[in-house]
């Protein structure tokens, strides 16, 4: 089965990475094993990486989608490194567009969101890119585990 992934890029000082790993290893052992990232820093990349490291215990397909070619330049060269290694870790990318168009994002969250049964979001607020693809999600009848 296949999880799509969601989360605010501004994490606060008390977020809880092991929540995360714990969340995701249970999605696995509830058989979910193909993971759907949208690759922005904050939640994604910090569930990308507890899935790497679950990937040494349990058979996974990782899957980055990235909305347009060059997403990591705006990163800090922290994250820009972070980021190229956890896309090597990747079994399948798709990148949306040549370059930022506007949409593109919500091209990425919808096509996340298509092609999984269930969705694991990190979700505080009404507004923006995570509260648009739960509440997508939730139009389309998947699955949302919330992880507070």
């Amino acid at each position: 089965m296949k999880c799509a992934l969601t989360g605010h890029r501004e994490l606060p000082a008390d977020f809880d990475v092991n929540n995360v790993y714990d969340t995701l290893e249970k999605a696995i052992l509830d058989g979910y094993d193909t993971f759907y990232c949208g690759m922005a820093y904050g939640f994604d990349l910090i569930a990308l990486d507890c899935l790497v490291a679950l990937s040494r215990k349990y058979p996974l397909k990782l899957v980055a989608c990235i909305p347009y070619a060059g997403q990591e330049r705006r990163y800090s060269e922290e994250f820009r490194e972070k980021y190229r290694e956890l896309l090597a870790w990747c079994d399948e990318t798709h990148e949306f567009f040549p370059h930022y168009t506007a949409g593109c994002y919500h091209t990425r969250d919808r096509f996340m969101v298509d092609n999984a049964d269930m969705v694991v979001a990190y979700c505080k607020r009404d507004k923006g890119g995570t509260a648009y693809t739960t509440k997508y999600a939730n139009r389309m009848g998947k699955e949302i585990r919330l992880i507070n």
